[in-house]
C-alpha cells in the first residue's frame, strides 16, 4: 500500500522533472540568444529563474534517485552474497541516507526561514521558494530510505524463515 503510494509520488515527481527541464530550456535559451546573437535583448531575470529551476530539479531528482536506489550509494566492497551481509550493506546505505535526510530536514527548516527573509535581486522573489526544497527533500529521503530499509529487513526475514 505505502509502496504503491510512493511509486505514484515518484511517478509524479518524474513528470515534474520533465516539466521543469523543459521550463529550464526557456531562460537558458534566452540567455544564450541574448549573449551571443543579439537577437533578443538581455534580460537579467533569466539567470535567476534558471537557478531557481535548477535547484528544484536537483532536489526532486535526488528524491527520485533515493527511491530508485541510484543516489548516495558508493560501494567500497563487493556486493555481499550472503543475505545477512547484503542486509548489512544495504542497511548502512539506507541508514546514512536517513541520517542525512534528518539533517537536511532539521537544518533546512532554519535555512528556509533565513531564505524567507530575503528577496532575489532581479525578480524580487522570496528566496524561500528555493530554500524550502532542502527540508522537503530531507523529509522524503528519510521516508523513502526508511521504506527501503523495511523492505530489506522483510526480505531477509522471509529468507531466514524459508530456510528453517
Amino acid at each position: 500500500m505505502l509502496g504503491t503510494l510512493i511509486d505514484r509520488l515518484c511517478a509524479g515527481l518524474r513528470v515534474a522533472l520533465g516539466v521543469l527541464m523543459g521550463a529550464l530550456a526557456v531562460p537558458v535559451a534566452m540567455q544564450v540568444l541574448s549573449r551571443y546573437t543579439g537577437i533578443i535583448p538581455t534580460y537579467l531575470w533569466t539567470e535567476e529563474l534558471a537557478t531557481f529551476l535548477f535547484v528544484w530539479i536537483v532536489m526532486i531528482g535526488s528524491i527520485v534517485a533515493v527511491w530508485d536506489g541510484t543516489h548516495f550509494d558508493v560501494r567500497i566492497t563487493r556486493d555481499a552474497k550472503r543475505p545477512f551481509f547484503r542486509l548489512l550493506q544495504n542497511g548502512i546505505v539506507h541508514f546514512a541516507i536517513m541520517l542525512f535526510g534528518a539533517l537536511f530536514l532539521i537544518y533546512g527548516i532554519e535555512y528556509t526561514e533565513f531564505g524567507g527573509n530575503q528577496r532575489s535581486v532581479m525578480m524580487r522573489a522570496n528566496l524561500a521558494i528555493t530554500h524550502v526544497s532542502v527540508p522537503i527533500a530531507g523529509g522524503l529521503w528519510m521516508l523513502l530510505a526508511g521504506y527501503r530499509l523495511m523492505e530489506d529487513v522483510a526480505e531477509f526475514l522471509n529468507r531466514e524463515n524459508a530456510q528453517t
